[in-house]
């Protein structure tokens, strides 16, 4: 297995002439920068537009349950009715 530090000075003598070749005045994200943020703006508009559309189709009114109309809550017991004789 080779030495990693030895590999990482050998990755590090060649990417360092790289980034000596740009100019660290004149860096800027650029048009495809510009292209990329516009992108996922538009992609986000979408789907804040389709969230939208959608939300309003959702019908937040419950609807009774037909188990419960006539009969006690599972919650509270029913009373026991008391006998007369």
């Amino acid at each position: 297995m080779p030495d990693m530090s030895a590999s990482a000075s050998l990755a590090m003598t060649h990417l360092v002439p790289l980034a000596k070749e740009v100019d660290e005045n004149k860096v800027t994200p650029g048009v495809l920068g510009f292209i990329v943020f516009a992108a996922m703006a538009l992609a986000v508009w979408a789907l804040m537009k389709s969230m939208n559309r959608h939300m309003g189709k959702v019908d937040f009114k419950e609807a009774p349950d037909p188990e419960a109309d006539g009969s006690a809550s599972e919650d509270t017991p029913a009373e026991p009715k008391a006998k007369r004789g």
